[in-house]
């Protein structure tokens, strides 16, 4: 751009964004998200938003998490609830255990001792992921800690030793969006 030139910014059209079918039988990322018993709705709606953003499969709402529709939720998602297939099951190690048995590798993203930092993980492209993201304050559940594969985690340096789980989520998507871009 020319810095003498004013910026304009792009209308509506000049996006040429997908339909929700368009979206919905497009290709996906093969990365299904699941909610550890995540309490908001505003970080649902976000994880929604950012799963279409990013062409993700699937979100499992698992345990307490809320689930469409409801307004607090759609507040964030923007319509995004309806283009991104999702569903809700209560058990989430049962789940591990089909998505493990359809080939899933199995991702926690939660600060243990023998963590990966997000930096060092190497995306093998040839695979399938499940990426878990915990509730807001407990993070994932310990009952299913020793389900998961491989645990990678959001390096940080200030005073807070955690993120908002919509927050975690943009950066873990993004880094398997450009993996499979």
């Amino acid at each position: 751009m020319n810095l003498f030139q004013k910026p304009e910014k792009l209308k509506l059209e000049a996006l040429n964004r997908k339909s929700v079918e368009e979206f919905k039988e497009s290709d996906k990322i093969p990365v299904v998200i699941l909610l550890d018993n995540v309490r908001s709705m505003h970080n649902v709606g976000s994880v929604f938003r950012t799963s279409d953003a990013f062409s993700m499969e699937k979100i499992y709402l698992c345990g307490i998490t809320p689930t469409p529709p409801h307004r607090e939720i759609q507040k964030t998602a923007l319509g995004a609830t309806e283009s991104v297939y999702w569903q809700h099951l209560e058990s989430i190690s049962e789940l591990i255990k089909s998505l493990k048995n359809e080939g899933y590798l199995i991702v926690g993203i939660e600060q243990v001792k023998g963590s990966t930092l997000l930096q060092d993980y190497k995306i093998d492209t040839s695979k399938k992921f499940a990426i878990i993201m915990g509730n807001e304050v407990e993070g994932i559940s310990e009952n299913i800690l020793q389900e998961i594969d491989v645990f990678v985690e959001i390096p940080q340096s200030g005073t807070k030793h955690s993120l908002n789980v919509s927050v975690c989520t943009g950066i873990i998507l993004w880094e398997w969006y450009k993996a499979f871009s």
